[in-house]
């Protein structure tokens, strides 16, 4: 079986191929980054346009890359959300037009279970069941998989994601956007113990997350070293503080991924989503994995974030299982889609 699949959730666009046989045979990816920067966040109608004019292309490289015609694509899996639903919007038409006139079945996929799965792809020593936590910009939730389609939620953010509080925090410290990745990087120069962030929820049971108070307590800690956004002023105290804010969100997620797995019983942990390709998150779930005898799980770097391959991996996963029925011409897209039992067709 092969499966083309897109990506237009947001802000970055992405097409790829993924085979039962050869595995992930293109993966082409365009970021509107640079575009979305000077506006500070992602503008939803410039999205729309740019997936317009960069799907085209992206398919050529893909279909390119991989080496295949329209005539060896068994299905086109598409994000149908959750997302932008200007965004989806683009995306799921673009998909369903193709398959009607490939004559090909079109194959709707949540985006979540893409970023779930996608570890997967390279590592087959992950099997169901086990837990997952996802953590991005968007989500910071906890799941029990028990199969393919078969996702307990056992806990998520009750305000901001985790992802969202790296960015927020950057921008108060005065980074560049997208803030979460320069203030991880600026974070390798702080200093243990300089400042004291809090580790929200984790004196109480449950599985929830809450990192909107920390983000308040960044910017105290910020005003209070006398930092702006227009004076970003003391380079080590904002390296300091950056390290305090990463310390406390990587500390919070670990206790609630140990409580996890010690209520699911599992011995496999699958971390998926942007905030994944963390390097002190990954060494600190690590050094806890093999502390404990347990198996951690990641995509690699470039499959952290949005991207065509975790669709297209999703829809093969699912076209396989048996789980794919044919459609109709109709169109999905959704801009809110718990991931919880949910079916993508």
């Amino acid at each position: 079986m092969r499966v083309l699949g897109i990506e237009t959730s947001c802000d970055e666009t992405g097409v790829a191929i993924a085979d039962s046989e050869h595995g992930l045979m293109a993966n082409a990816l365009f970021s509107q980054v640079a575009e979305h920067a000077e506006y500070g966040g992602v503008v939803p109608e410039l999205a729309s346009r740019d997936h317009v004019r960069k799907l085209v292309p992206l398919l050529k490289e893909a279909l390119a890359e991989a080496r295949s015609k329209p005539e060896d694509i068994d299905a086109i899996a598409y994000t149908a959300g959750p997302g932008l639903m200007g965004a989806l919007l683009v995306g799921a038409s673009f998909a369903r037009s193709l398959a009607y006139g490939w004559g090909c079945n079109a194959l709707p996929v949540h985006h979540l279970e893409g970023h779930l799965l996608v570890p997967l792809l390279d590592s087959s020593d992950i099997q169901f069941p086990f837990t997952a936590l996802l953590v991005s910009g968007g989500h910071t939730q906890l799941f029990a998989v028990n199969g393919l389609g078969d996702y307990t939620l056992l806990g998520e953010s009750l305000d901001d994601a985790a992802g969202e509080a790296f960015d927020k925090t950057a921008k108060l410290l005065g980074l560049a956007y997208p803030g979460g990745p320069v203030l991880a990087k600026l974070a390798d120069s702080g200093r243990p113990g300089a400042y004291k962030f809090p580790r929200p929820m984790t004196d109480r049971p449950g599985l929830d997350f809450s990192f909107s108070g920390l983000k308040t307590h960044a910017r105290t800690t910020i005003q209070q070293a006398g930092l702006t956004e227009q004076q970003p002023g003391n380079e080590q105290a904002r390296a300091d503080i950056a390290h305090a804010f990463q310390a406390a969100v990587v500390d919070t997620l670990q206790i609630k991924c140990k409580r996890a797995m010690q209520q699911t019983g599992h011995k496999q942990l699958v971390v998926a989503g942007g905030v994944g390709a963390n390097r002190q998150l990954r060494e600190q779930f690590q050094e806890w994995a093999n502390g404990v005898g347990l198996e951690v799980a990641y995509p690699r770097i470039d499959l952290c974030t949005d991207n065509g391959a975790m669709i297209a991996y999703a829809g093969l996963r699912r076209l396989d299982a048996g789980l794919a029925e044919p459609t109709d011409l109709g169109i999905q897209a959704r801009a809110r889609w718990p991931l919880a039992n949910s079916s993508s067709n």
